[in-house]
């Protein structure tokens, strides 16, 4: 069942919320490649392999080192990323764990040494989009392989 079939004109809400939420991240200062590895990383938490294939291919295309993209599971414990790149990272992982507890003030404090507020709205929202993306895709069974 794919669900944004079964209702467009909610899928299509979604998108605008998406197109939205690109353009508040881009006026913030967020990088595109900080945008996809926020993508990319709750999208392994989320276990979507669609969103996985999807934003990895758009985060090669726009130059993301394929090495750094493999030890992304594993941020916390190499040097490939920056204060800034792991501070959005530190905050999509609360934001996609949410079930476990609100977003630490330890996590908030981070952050906000590396980003401004509009900054900080903006990795959240972006997070909470994928969240969303994921949801869908997993719901609906996106076909994911070679040649998807």
């Amino acid at each position: 069942m794919n669900i944004g079939k079964g209702a467009p004109a909610v899928y299509k809400t979604m998108a605008a919320l998406d197109s939205e939420v690109r353009q508040h991240a881009a006026s913030a200062g967020l990088e595109a490649a900080l945008m996809e590895l926020v993508k990319i990383r709750v999208s392994q938490i989320n276990g979507c392999a669609f969103c996985l294939q999807l934003h990895t291919r758009e985060a090669v295309v726009i130059g993301e080192d394929p090495t750094r993209l493999a030890v992304l599971p594993a941020w916390e414990e190499t040097d490939w990323f920056s204060a800034r790149e792991r501070a959005a990272l530190r905050l999509a992982e609360a934001v996609t764990l949410v079930a476990d507890g609100q977003v630490p003030d330890e996590v908030y404090g981070q952050v906000a040494e590396v980003f401004t507020e509009a900054e900080i709205a903006a990795v959240a929202w972006v997070t909470i989009v994928i969240n969303a993306y994921n949801r869908i895709a997993i719901t609906s069974r996106y076909p994911v392989g070679p040649t998807s």
